[in-house]
């Protein structure tokens, strides 16, 4: 892997094909929330092929409740992209940079917020910056360091530290083993999941408390509240020293977030209602959240989700890295990049392979280690490897859509 001392000019190379994947991804255990419960995740993987045989993936995972997409909606825009705008040479990392602003996806008519493409988008980006950096010889993050576009925010690192998360269980004694590995692991910071239905979060998260002394607790609520209800519902929880709560509101009551920011001490985190450029604008026009949650399937990919937090970032707003469950090592290895890269990152999520999914895709392992700790990854590219084997033992479908 090369360095910033080292770049010069390589021998070109250009987009020869693209291959797209439809995989599922079985759970290790089934993952509840105030939106949704599920035992699998349904994703797509893109495989773009270089002139020189360079081969890179990406990935996108589809929620129909976040941004609008399915995998058809996906598989239909990858399908109808335009390539032809894909085709220049490439001999820089800034390039490859450039060359993945250009990815030209179908347009909608029905999104205003600029999101139904997201996943797709996310997909087809990060197979283009892993294949270009691994022909290149450069990871992805010095790409977008030569790029030159986030110098404010990117401030490269050896090593990031990931948040524990206790989600909704069956029975209160799972979710106490929960707290308590999360104490024993030495987490910095915890992301507690309310707003379930038929159970007692006060209780809970009192407990939860008591369970795992001062560790940094913030809750998430996945738009589970209605605005009269919800400030009563977030002093219900400050007492247990909450440092934040994410998507207290159904995205369709976005307007009432500016009251209920000033209603309340906790600070607020968007997640499902910050999908865009578009929406984190609105969010600091309208004084709407002090955090934004930038989960990078969900917002487009690695540049829209570097917009997203150089855009906090100016506005003096506060930015997490977020992962979506069902993640395999691909957008692992893409979040490893994002939470080594930038600065301020307030919380990591990700890296959960080995506890979560029950086939990864990767050769490499990219489960974080004791107390959170993960290492920045070596290699070209996104510095992971796909398995084909195992990209095969979960293919429900494959197409080739260019070359």
């Amino acid at each position: 892997m090369q360095s910033l001392s080292t770049i010069s000019d390589a021998t070109k190379a250009r987009l020869a094909s693209v291959s797209i994947y439809h995989v599922c991804i079985p759970l290790r255990k089934p993952v509840v929330h105030a939106s949704h419960a599920r035992t699998e995740s349904e994703n797509i993987v893109v495989a773009c092929r270089l002139t020189d045989g360079t081969v890179g993936f990406g990935e996108g995972v589809p929620r129909d409740y976040v941004t609008g997409e399915t995998v058809d909606s996906c598989w239909d825009l990858l399908g109808r992209a335009n390539y032809s705008a894909l085709s220049d040479d490439v001999r820089t990392p800034a390039e490859a940079v450039a060359l993945a602003r250009k990815i030209d996806l179908p347009r909608l008519d029905d999104d205003p917020r600029d999101c139904k493409t997201n996943v797709a988008r996310c997909a087809l980006e990060l197979a283009l910056l892993d294949a270009f950096g691994r022909s290149l010889g450069y990871d992805v993050l010095t790409m977008l360091q030569v790029e030159g576009t986030y110098r404010e925010i990117l401030s490269p690192r050896r090593s990031c530290r990931y948040s524990g998360v206790i989600t909704s269980k069956p029975s209160l004694k799972k979710e106490v083993m929960s707290a308590l590995k999360m104490r024993f692991n030495w987490f910095p910071c915890v992301k507690v999941k309310v707003g379930t239905q038929g159970q007692d979060d006060r209780r809970r998260l009192k407990l939860f408390r008591k369970l795992v002394g001062t560790i940094d607790i913030r809750v998430d609520a996945n738009e589970a509240w209605s605005p009269s209800e919800a400030a009563q519902r977030i002093a219900e929880l400050e007492p247990a020293k909450i440092s934040a709560v994410e998507q207290p509101l159904r995205h369709e009551d976005f307007a009432a977030l500016p009251t209920l920011r000033q209603a309340v001490d906790t600070p607020i985190m968007l997640d499902e209602s910050l999908c865009s450029v578009r929406d984190g604008e609105r969010a600091i026009e309208d004084k709407a959240c002090d955090i934004f949650n930038i989960r990078l399937s969900k917002c487009g990919g690695m540049i829209r989700s570097l917009d997203l937090a150089l855009l906090a970032h100016r506005a003096g707003l506060g930015y997490q890295l977020g992962c979506q469950v069902g993640e395999t090592g691909i957008l692992s290895a893409a979040g490893r990049t994002f939470a080594c890269g930038v600065q301020n990152i307030r919380y990591a999520e990700g890296s959960y392979d080995q506890y979560l999914v029950k086939e990864r895709l990767t050769r490499e392992n990219l489960t974080f280690e004791w107390r959170g700790w993960a290492p920045r990854l070596k290699g070209t590219g996104l510095g992971m490897t796909v398995e084909p084997e195992r990209l095969r033992s979960v293919l429900v479908r494959e197409a080739t859509l260019y070359g």
